[in-house]
């Protein structure tokens, strides 16, 4: 069972993204906002790895969906 954390950074980590505070806002600062009608894991920055386990996530209602749908409103503030 895992039973890590599943937060905005750790997701970041599991996205093989930099996750510390600053590579978080500045990620988000350069993809906001998403395009209306966009869903997070259809965005044309993400990989086909990082699209799989966004899709995945939200689907399953995984472990990570909350932190899946944290950075989703992040996105979507203009």
């Amino acid at each position: 069972m895992d039973t890590g954390e599943h937060d905005l950074t750790a997701l970041f980590s599991q996205l093989g993204l930099d996750n510390d505070e600053a590579a978080i806002e500045r990620f988000i600062e350069e993809h906001s906002p998403l395009p209306s009608g966009c869903l997070l894991q259809d965005a044309d920055f993400w990989s086909t790895g990082q699209k799989q386990f966004l899709t995945e996530a939200v689907d399953d209602d995984a472990q990570w969906v909350d932190a899946v749908n944290h950075l989703d409103t992040l996105l979507r503030k203009a």
